[in-house]
């Protein structure tokens, strides 16, 4: 493996841990800061928003520079943004260092791929982006919950902190060992992505992911304090858990890909997403019990991001039926979709305690993935009605 190549899963692991280990800082934000759950929940949406805005325009403004050139300054924003947070006097400072860090993470992802692929053989492209993305996983199953623990022992700010200096250690790793010399074609145009945005079809894939995890992210941004206040579980505990849902997220990525394999992208979704909406509205029924809120959790991260393989072979799918000369561009813009979801989530989780309280949060997301159930199902016998399954789709392989 090129030692450039560790430098980009070096960045993916601290984009990863700084993405979602808000969730498990949120009670302790919240009081420190002087503001209600809802209002911190809007650190999660307000990321997700970054990343949304960030992946499309902001990569297709910076695609005359040179790669590596990119790529730095992008972690110098990435670090930054993290510094801020780690400084930010309050709540407004916060939430400006929290989308400024997401920015970064949107054109990251949707360059990392490009400089990943130069840096092998043709024939290990999909392998190279595979271990770039390893980096996130491995960010659930220990950055996580590592990040969690520093949070609620030395102060959330610490958290940041560290996140800065994993983005000073990928900084170094790349001006020393990503070589300058890196091809990349020239990245769709704003007008490109926009045509892609006309065409139905895909439009109801995109719906299917922001609904999928929406209904998902509307309960997973408060599990924080479902778990402490209504499980009664003390801080060590809650970092646990959230190890335990890492550990079984991994399992559920192996577990969504190979099931859309054997089942097909709308199969394998319709699986999944009646297994996540299960979950959630179980959740319901077993947050204020400990032991059964973390099988609860343990089962909800089998099924949470499991359906990442179906639905970016399914947009890539569509794409080449529908719009052949944007298939990249279809699939990113797949990845603004999930991050849309998870602001969308976030935001509407905050209502729900704000107005109905922690335990709702649980059945109301169930309903919202029962509405990406039913989208997957009725773009199911669409294709059918079209014969768009019949469509072989690439090998994709991809992350958020």
């Amino acid at each position: 493996m090129p030692i450039a190549l560790l430098a980009l899963t070096i960045s993916a692991f601290a984009i990863g841990t700084t993405e979602f280990v808000i969730v498990g800082l949120l009670p302790t934000i919240a009081a420190d800061l002087g503001v209600n759950l809802p209002s911190a929940g809007l650190l999660v949406s307000l990321y997700a928003l970054g990343v949304a805005v960030g992946a499309p325009v902001l990569t297709a403004l910076t695609g005359r520079m040179p790669r590596k050139q990119l790529l730095l300054g992008l972690m110098v924003l990435f670090t930054a943004g993290n510094l801020l947070a780690w400084l930010a006097p309050g709540y407004g400072s916060l939430v400006a260092a929290r989308i400024l860090t997401g920015l970064a993470h949107g054109v990251f992802f949707s360059i990392g791929s490009t400089i990943a692929t130069s840096l092998v053989p043709k024939e290990k492209a999909a392998s190279a982006i595979a271990i770039m993305f390893t980096g996130l996983t491995v960010a659930l199953v220990t950055g996580v919950p590592l990040g969690t623990f520093i949070g609620q022992h030395l102060g959330w700010r610490a958290t940041f902190l560290a996140v800065s200096a994993l983005g000073v250690l990928a900084f170094i790793g790349s001006l020393l060992f990503v070589p300058s010399s890196i091809r990349h074609g020239k990245p769709a145009s704003l007008l490109q992505q926009v045509k892609v945005l006309g065409q139905p079809r895909l439009l109801l894939v995109y719906a299917m992911t922001a609904a999928g995890y929406g209904g998902s992210f509307t309960a997973f941004t408060y599990l924080a304090p479902i778990l402490q206040k209504l499980a009664g579980f003390g801080d060590n505990a809650v970092g646990l858990v959230m190890l335990v849902y890492g550990v079984s997220v991994a399992v559920g990525n192996i577990w969504g890909g190979k099931l859309a394999d054997q089942r097909g992208p709308v199969g394998a979704l319709k699986i999944i997403f009646a297994g996540l909406a299960a979950v959630l509205l179980a959740l319901s029924f077993t947050a204020p019990h400990p032991v059964l809120v973390v099988a609860t959790v343990l089962l909800w991260g089998a099924v949470a991001f499991g359906n990442v393989a179906g639905l970016q072979v399914y947009v890539v799918q569509q794409a080449e039926h529908y719009t052949p000369r944007a298939v990249d561009v279809a699939s990113g813009l797949n990845i603004a979709a999930f991050n849309v979801g998870i602001a969308g989530g976030a935001w509407g989780g905050g209502l729900i305690v704000e107005r109905l309280g922690l335990i709702h949060t649980g059945w109301i997301g169930a309903l919202v993935v029962m509405g990406a159930y039913a989208l997957t199902a009725f773009s199911g016998r669409l294709d059918a009605r079209e014969g768009v399954a019949a469509v072989e789709p690439r090998r994709v392989v991809g992350g958020h």
